[in-house]
């Protein structure tokens, strides 16, 4: 049952926060083509956030799930047409990553609603594969963001290349580690930073994730969809 994941998931992360001595971080269940059903199981075992990769799949979640109580992030690239619908859909965007998203969220959020909650993504491997601004870039993209009042700086997200060396990874995430503390002494609301998935939380807690999206680890591995068979350049992975 997926409420048996769920607790062995967050137990998992309860553990390794406690021999890294870190704070306990948030779980992103990472919902991207999984059944609304599946996300239902999960709420009812009191998961609340989940991450989509696609703006029209998780719209269609939403809709048959009704539920205001969860809270959904965008995970997957934000392409600018998209960008208004994605600022009435989500409660977070963690993948900006360029000066033009900003006052395409900023203007399509309602003034009714709290301000969207954005993390900057950074291709911390500088990664041709890979959507995400440059390290240098990072702190004239949080002045855009903080200079529009209908968004929130949140903080930064990465991905950082899948080498089968999990110390290798260990850099990346000291690096963004090392970014989000500058970033936090400049922005003070700044508070999370979200790395590591299934196969690397537990280094990523280690060297300071505030938040975790595990996909393969709560559901199991999933078809591949059709749409991501054939765009494979920049792919997102969970």
């Amino acid at each position: 049952m997926l409420s048996d994941t769920l607790h062995e998931v967050l137990q998992r992360l309860e553990n390794a926060a406690r021999d890294a001595a870190r704070p306990v971080p948030r779980l992103l269940a990472v919902s991207k083509t999984q059944a609304a059903t599946a996300v239902a199981e999960l709420a009812a075992a009191g998961q609340r956030a989940f991450g989509e990769n696609y703006v029209q799949e998780a719209l269609a979640k939403q809709k048959s799930l009704n539920d205001d109580a969860l809270e959904w992030h965008l995970i997957g690239h934000l392409q600018s047409n998209k960008a208004a619908i994605a600022a009435t859909a989500f409660d977070w965007v963690q993948t900006l990553d360029r000066e033009k998203l900003v006052p395409l969220l900023a203007t399509a959020r309602a003034t009714s609603r709290p301000p969207l909650n954005v993390l900057i993504q950074v291709n911390i491997d500088d990664e041709t594969s890979k959507h995400g601004c440059r390290p240098d870039d990072v702190p004239a993209l949080a002045g855009a963001i903080v200079a529009q009042p209908r968004l929130a700086l949140r903080g930064l997200m990465a991905i950082p290349a899948p080498d089968p060396d999990l110390q290798r990874r260990r850099i990346a995430f000291r690096r963004m580690r090392s970014l989000f503390d500058d970033l936090a002494g400049q922005h003070p609301q700044v508070d999370t930073l979200s790395m590591g998935m299934s196969d690397d939380h537990a280094i990523a807690i280690e060297e300071g994730a505030t938040m975790v999206r595990v996909g393969t680890g709560l559901f199991g591995r999933r078809e591949r969809r059709e749409s991501e068979m054939g765009n494979q350049a920049k792919p997102q992975t969970s």
